[in-house]
Formats: C-alpha cells, sequence, structure tokens
C-alpha cells in the first residue's frame, strides 16, 4: 500500500507500480484504524438532520412568500386567466403583517415590562444583600514573610466600595 507509485483515494488504492500490473484494493469498512488518516469511509453517510430541516425551511419560506406576493400584486382577472378562483379576501394581504408587526411591538414591551416589575427599587437592601452573602471574617491569623493564607470569598461591603472610590474626592475639594 505504500508503494512509490500508488494513488490514495476514499473508497480504493490504485497501484500504478511499472513492475507490476495494477491492483485495485478496497479497505475493510470494519478497520477503523485507516480512517484516521482522514480518507478512510465515515461510519455517518448523508445530511445531517438539521441541514435538512433548514434547507426546507429555507425553500418553504422562498415559496410561501412568492406565494404571498403574487396572491396579493397580482389582478383577479390573472389569477382566474390561469384557473385560480378560490383565494382569501386581499383584505388579509394588509392585516396579517400588520398584526404580527403589533404583536412583536406588543411582546417587546411586554418583555420589558415584566422585567421592570420583576426588578427590587434601587433602595431595597436585596439588591445587596441575599441568602448567599458572606460576610468578611476578621479573625484570620496573619502569617510573616511571602505566605499569606488565601482569604475565603466574602462580598465587600458598599462602605468600602465607596471608601476606595470616593475618600480620594473628599480629601481634594476642587
Amino acid at each position: 500500500m505504500d508503494e512509490p507509485c500508488s494513488v490514495n483515494s476514499p473508497r480504493r488504492v490504485l497501484s500504478f507500480s511499472k513492475n507490476r500490473r495494477a491492483k485495485v484494493s478496497f479497505p475493510d469498512p470494519d478497520n477503523r484504524a485507516s480512517s484516521s488518516s482522514g480518507f478512510g469511509v465515515s461510519g455517518e453517510h448523508g445530511p445531517k438532520p438539521s441541514e435538512v430541516y433548514g434547507f426546507v425551511g429555507s425553500i418553504t419560506a422562498v415559496v410561501a412568500t412568492v406565494i404571498f406576493i403574487i396572491w396579493a400584486y397580482v389582478p383577479d382577472c390573472w389569477l382566474h386567466s390561469i384557473g385560480i378562483y378560490y383565494y382569501p379576501s386581499r383584505y388579509w394581504a394588509l392585516v396579517v403583517p400588520t398584526y404580527v408587526m403589533v404583536t412583536i411591538v406588543l411582546a417587546i414591551g411586554l418583555y420589558i415590562g415584566l422585567n421592570f416589575m420583576a426588578t427590587p427599587p434601587p433602595t431595597s437592601l436585596s439588591t445587596m444583600f441575599d441568602e448567599f452573602s458572606r460576610e468578611q471574617l476578621s479573625g484570620i491569623p496573619s502569617m510573616d514573610g511571602d505566605e499569606q493564607p488565601i482569604e475565603p470569598i466574602s462580598d465587600i461591603g458598599v462602605d468600602q466600595i465607596n471608601g476606595i472610590m470616593f475618600d480620594n474626592l473628599n480629601m481634594n475639594p476642587a
């Protein structure tokens, strides 16, 4: 198989050696070691279901859009001439897209309103403390040298944050 004049193919190996006749060999599909090189036969054949659903969905959307545009803009006499006599009123060509747009705007407004209702007011202490809050421990022994223990995880108090952020402003009145 490793002859100097052989051609590798995913399906077979052809040998074009001048010393002997051309030989065609088919790899064993159960042998997965040969598939690790990238030329073996894969175990899965055909497209993935998600690709098929996406393709069918995109084709369906295009066909539905073309049918909608034809129904909305082509005059009645043209539709009658090709044998189409039953179709919905043209009123629905304006109403359905309008209803869809209004529904989307109302859904976005409802979503924003529900988020405002679920959020506590800024003056509520629940925005700073909850059942998972941890107070900082002050009884940690300090060790000399470079070996300092890692402090346990805790929340930093609002008074400490304000002190770090705004103490410089109080010292330098501008």
